[in-house]
């Protein structure tokens, strides 16, 4: 018996060929009593074989994913295809339209919503649909990120593995098929992600980070793309492979790893992105601008690393990261 869902699709997902349509997400607002609104999703089947789910658009300021899976759409051919492709371009679309990483209907992160209801707000029946009716399906799963407008990542992909464990060895396999300049292992922590959500269903999957700033370079674009094509014959859903270069192993082992403005102010930091540094090496200081005569708080790394993320605007929150870091798979 199906599980219960309030979105529809357009996509019948046991037909072959190449199909564009939209999931229909119920939303009645005071300019559309009855109205739903539209997510893009597309299917590319071609017989019997794995099923695969790309995704893009999970937090809609982040465009590697958008822009190459969109693209994925006009040009994947069913005769390239052995079993089904399912695309999710724009997942949160309602975020994606306006370019926030959070909805404008209900302020919800769908990468921090999972498992979803659905009964739920519009990014809780996003979820739920996502984790009751295409994970069950698949095989194989990619969710692109980058760093969105207040992060910035050199290239990297990822997957979760419990903390003091070696991670599975098809998730591993996955994330060297992939072949991002780097690819790290980050302790499981969060259980209201997407690769949470996949590990839940026994699916395979991998996670990007593959930019930031809010824009996106002809570098992060290609490392999404050729990502994508790996993937794709990784899992077996078509013989063409793009030709990686070998990926970098690394880990995020926990909050160390992570660094924090302890204050309200503004950052100025002592390192740049693709820095080595060392525990208690000055990572910068928060200067209080307003106030010249307050001396800035300094700041320190609680780990050794390397920094594969920072924060490039310098207004800053108590709380904000201000830095992320991890080091080389022994």
């Amino acid at each position: 018996m199906a599980k219960f869902t309030r979105l529809t699709s357009a996509v019948d997902f046991g037909k072959d060929g190449k199909q564009f349509g939209y999931l229909r997400l119920p939303y009645s607002s005071n300019a559309s009593a009855y109205g739903w609104i539209g997510i893009p999703i597309a299917q590319v089947k071609n017989g019997k074989g794995p099923t695969v789910l790309l995704m893009g658009g999970n937090h809609g300021d982040e465009y590697e994913g958008q822009i190459v899976l969109s693209r994925l759409i006009r040009t994947l051919k069913p005769e390239a295809v052995q079993g089904r492709v399912i695309i999710l371009p724009m997942t949160n679309y309602p975020a994606s339209l306006v370019g926030t990483r959070t909805s404008p209907l209900d302020a919800g992160n769908l990468n921090r919503t999972f498992p979803g209801q659905a009964d739920g707000s519009p990014t809780e029946m996003i979820a739920h649909y996502i984790e009751s009716i295409l994970l069950p399906m698949s095989d194989g799963v990619v969710d692109l990120h980058s760093g969105g407008r207040t992060l910035h990542y050199l290239p990297s992909a990822l997957i979760v593995a419990d903390a003091g464990k070696k991670p599975d060895a098809k998730t591993l396999a996955a994330l060297k098929a992939f072949a991002a300049p780097i690819g790290y292992i980050t302790a499981a922590g969060d259980s209201r992600t997407l690769l949470a959500a996949a590990r839940r269903a026994g699916v395979v999957a991998v996670g990007t980070e593959l930019g930031g700033t809010g824009q996106v370079t002809r570098e992060t674009l290609a490392v999404a793309a050729t990502g994508v094509a790996n993937m794709l014959a990784h899992f077996g859903a078509t013989e063409k492979r793009a030709s990686p270069a070998r990926t970098r192993l690394m880990t995020v082992t926990g909050q160390g790893d992570y660094v924090y403005a302890p204050t309200r102010g503004w950052f100025e930091p002592h390192f740049d992105l693709g820095d080595t540094v060392r525990v208690g090496q000055s990572a910068g200081l928060v200067h209080f601008l307003d106030e010249p005569l307050r001396e800035p708080v300094p700041v320190a790394f609680e780990a050794d690393g390397v920094v594969i993320c920072r924060r490039p605007p310098v207004p800053v929150e108590r709380g904000d990261c201000i830095a992320h870091l991890a080091a080389d798979v022994a």
